[in-house]
């Protein structure tokens, strides 16, 4: 492997994407991507501070899973439902921790997944597990080589991500706190800052 070659070796899984003011596409404007996946072929990510006007609630009615009366439906009900990203705007993603075993998820770390298949919703209705969930519609994809050139055009800050932002912390305040582990207020982000 050559040193031009170096980059793409750097994975970016289980890294916050923070958009740069500069950023004019409206589906990232402003907003904060959960990594999932980052490798040669690509990234995969969710954003994870844009809530949609429906509720898990709502989104557990359409898909034909009620939630069961009770404890786990007033864990559950009024939590939003995320825009994930304009990828597969349709299919609905839970980013949990624990990982589970799940018929079908991408483990991220040792305790986050990221699962598409319906039995994970079954379970949030029957056991309220996994503990934490932030269910989405779509994702946000980059094919191979995409994310590295968007970051080399100061489209995004990257810093290892804090769990504890994206399940203990309310969808607005989620983007202040990432910035804050870089020590940085988006009031004072300026078009130019590049890459951390």
């Amino acid at each position: 492997m050559s040193s031009d070659d170096k980059s793409a070796t750097v994975s970016l899984a289980n890294h916050f994407l923070i958009a740069m003011p500069a950023m004019t596409d409206p589906n990232f404007a402003r907003t904060l991507t959960y990594l999932c996946e980052h490798n040669s072929e690509g990234a995969l990510g969710i954003i994870v501070n844009r809530p949609l006007d429906l509720n898990l609630g709502d989104l557990f009615e359409r898909v034909s899973v009620p939630l069961t009366p009770g404890e786990n439906q007033a864990k559950y009900q009024n939590l939003p439902v995320f825009f994930g990203g304009p990828v597969q705007t349709d299919r609905g993603f839970v980013l949990h921790r624990p990982v589970g075993r799940w018929q079908s998820t991408l483990p991220i770390t040792g305790e986050i997944g990221l699962t598409s298949s319906r039995d994970i919703l079954q379970s949030m209705s029957d056991s309220g597990e996994p503990a934490d969930v932030l269910v989405s519609l779509g994702y946000a994809g980059w094919s191979a080589g995409q994310l590295e050139w968007e970051m080399t055009q100061n489209a995004w800050l990257s810093v290892a991500a804090d769990p504890e932002i994206i399940f203990g912390l309310p969808p607005a305040e989620r983007l202040p706190a990432a910035l804050q582990l870089l020590g940085v207020d988006f009031a004072n982000l300026s078009d130019v800052a590049g890459h951390a």
